[in-house]
């Protein structure tokens, strides 16, 4: 009989991409239908970070490797989770402050890639500006870079431990 709690590699990644793929979908979903939520350019980047993780958790549920694939894809979608976890972090830090202590808002991110030289645009955008700040959507007491800097942490361990446990 198939015991539910060994799941395979290959089961595992197709999971991890499904759970990228529903996050991205309802992020999708708030922008586009009621409420109508426009995100700010760190939300941007955070569908980005679960864009490459859920590449990466596809191309290993597809590919379905050995040991040192496996460990490899693992490291891969490592990359996107640092980079959510940086993101989401500062985002969360953002809406922390005080209200006196919030940047101005400034251009959106569309005139800042058209306007500036990329690094002056990446440098703009981790700086923050008001709207990254602002709260406009809460579960259980957590506004939305909250529940993605969890679901960073949950979905980087369990590509780690999907990539590195022993089979």
């Amino acid at each position: 009989m198939l015991n539910p709690f060994r799941w395979s590699f290959r089961w595992q990644y197709l999971t991890g991409f499904f759970i990228c793929a529903a996050l991205i979908g309802y992020a999708m979903v708030t922008q586009y239908f009621p409420p109508y939520l426009n995100p700010c350019p760190l939300c941007l980047f955070q569908r980005l970070a679960f864009l490459i993780m859920g590449v990466f958790f596809l191309m290993g549920g597809l590919h379905n490797p050995g040991r040192t694939g496996r460990r490899v894809y693992s490291l891969l979608v490592s990359i996107g989770t640092m980079f959510g976890l940086f993101v989401a972090g500062r985002h969360v830090w953002l809406q922390s402050l005080p209200a006196s202590e919030v940047p101005a808002c400034g251009p959106s991110l569309d005139y800042m890639l058209d306007a500036f030289p990329i690094g002056k645009t990446l440098k703009m955008v981790f700086t923050g500006s008001g709207e990254c700040a602002e709260v406009d959507w809460t579960f259980l007491g957590l506004a939305m870079p909250a529940w993605s800097l969890i679901f960073f942490i949950a979905l980087g361990l369990g590509a780690l431990w999907a990539g590195w446990k022993r089979r």
